[in-house]
């Protein structure tokens, strides 16, 4: 078993930002922190997906802290845009990744660590930086007669892109944004598409500004306040009217129909009696914070969330949760992995300001004054979208 200082949980975003932000106090990687990620390569969730999700088409994604993301190809697919990335970032600050590396558990050990479970080993720690995302943890909602469809379902996580469906009849449920997405791409090679959402879809017009941003993360903060389970990101968001939206409306393709009340071998059917013939089910909806592996430390409150004071979860300080409700965007993600190792820093009386980052290739840091708007291509879902 390894003793250190931190263990970060994670690869993505939020959890590359916290170990940025650990070498800048002068944590040692290897000996004084580790991170550790499931996926087989740099990325995070990023690099799982779908073909068609070009780098243009996503809604936008904030630099890593100390290195820039430029001339990033917009046609090129995101998975390798930011794969790449991500495997830059990595390699220049030295960041000692550990893969792949599944966590199984954390749990509460002695003299005040803790104790952490992986496929490659075990770890002992002082402070843990949480950043598993929801990838991992897509949500299924359970519908009568689901089990008896004898056509094809799935779900966000294994979108294989339009060519999959030519020719089918597809219905998609979800009214986030990945759903409109799909569907988008769908309708141009399938037979016929039909579109389920269980609340009437509000779409927003003009952009998404700071305003709104701040507004947005002000009302998931308050859910996590007062230890409340997340709601998903377009409740709070709606969904960007754009100009291949607007053509698709004009279509009928965004025609949407309330929720179906049962499945049956062929399709679906509403209790007045509506049926639609389908090949396919699209499960557009959502993802739950991937936290299993932090179930013996009974982080919950009674409400079902994890209530946090910052990034630090109330019911246990050595725990930081990062991309997590409030931070759960691209800047946010960096925000908070600069908040975690701030807290990290003051729960283990380490110097203030330690050493700023060994061996960091000289550069600007990216620009973390604007807000962003939350990334909903998976949303945050504690019931359909």
């Amino acid at each position: 078993m390894d003793d250190v200082e931190v263990v970060v949980v994670g690869g993505g975003q939020a959890g590359l930002s916290s170990a940025y932000h650990l070498r800048r106090r002068g944590f040692v990687p290897h000996e004084e922190f580790v991170l550790l990620d499931h996926a087989p390569r740099p990325g995070g969730a990023w690099q799982f997906r779908w073909p068609t999700l070009t780098y243009g088409a996503v809604h936008g994604m904030h630099a890593l802290p100390g290195m820039e993301l430029a001339e990033a190809d917009p046609d090129r697919p995101s998975a390798e845009v930011i794969g790449a990335y991500f495997a830059r970032y990595e390699k220049a600050f030295a960041l000692p990744v550990r893969r792949p590396a599944d966590v199984r558990a954390v749990r509460d050990g002695s003299r005040g660590r803790l104790i952490v479970e992986t496929s490659a080993g075990m770890w002992r720690t002082r402070a843990l930086i949480n950043a598993t995302g929801t990838w991992e943890r897509p949500f299924w909602p359970r519908v009568p007669g689901q089990e008896t469809f004898t056509g094809r379902q799935l779900h966000t996580q294994r979108y294989p892109g339009p060519r999959a469906f030519a020719g089918q009849r597809v219905v998609v449920v979800g009214g986030g944004t990945s759903a409109v997405q799909h569907l988008l791409e769908i309708a141009q090679t399938a037979a016929a598409t039909t579109w389920v959402t269980r609340r009437p879809p509000r779409f927003r017009a003009g952009p998404f500004d700071a305003e709104a941003g701040r507004a947005a993360v002000a009302l998931v903060a308050e859910r996590v306040r007062h230890g409340l389970p997340l709601q998903s990101v377009v409740s709070v968001t709606g969904l960007p009217m754009t100009a291949a939206m607007e053509q698709a409306r004009e279509r009928g393709v965004l025609e949407r129909l309330p929720m179906f009340d049962r499945v049956t071998p062929g399709g679906v059917v509403w209790a007045d009696g509506r049926e639609v013939a389908a090949d396919v089910i699209v499960w557009a909806t959502g993802f739950r914070p991937a936290l299993a592996h932090l179930t013996p430390l009974r982080l919950r409150e009674p409400g079902g969330g994890v209530r946090l004071a910052g990034t630090r979860v109330v019911r246990e300080p050595r725990v930081q949760l990062v991309g997590y409700g409030p931070s759960a965007s691209t800047i946010g993600a960096n925000r908070a992995g600069r908040a975690a190792v701030a807290d990290v820093v003051r729960l283990l009386g380490r110097s203030r300001h330690g050493e700023a980052g060994r061996g960091e290739p000289v550069g600007g840091s990216s620009p973390e004054g604007a807000m962003a708007a939350p990334q909903t291509d998976g949303e945050l879902c504690d019931a359909p979208c």
